[in-house]
């Protein structure tokens, strides 16, 4: 059975736990890396990794080894400062590459 992963600051990622995804908080982005990389490194049952966007920011060098791949699908989620807008571009642009135009407007 494939899973779901959350990776982010603790006051982020326990919310998701109660809702029966692991939850993976992080303090500093090198603890985020390793953690990235042990969930696609040394196990293939996670289909999706949310990961915080400011954290994400930091880490998109490992990221985007992913982009082209199935799975794990990596979902950017906004932290509880909010939204950087790193999602929705990375959306924009995984359509854009789909559809081969943006479709979704500025």
């Amino acid at each position: 059975m494939l899973k779901i992963a959350v990776i982010g600051g603790r006051e982020t990622v326990m919310g998701f736990k109660a809702l029966g995804l692991e939850a993976y908080p992080v303090d500093t982005a090198e603890e985020g890396l390793k953690t990235l990389r042990s969930l696609t490194r040394e196990h293939d049952d996670y289909a999706i990794i949310y990961i915080e966007e400011n954290l994400a920011a930091q880490l998109s060098h490992e990221i985007d080894k992913f982009k082209d791949s199935p799975t794990p699908a990596i979902i950017l989620i906004p932290g509880r400062e909010g939204s950087l807008g790193l999602g929705q571009r990375a959306l924009r642009a995984a359509v854009e590459r789909a559809v081969g135009t943006n479709i979704l407007g500025d």
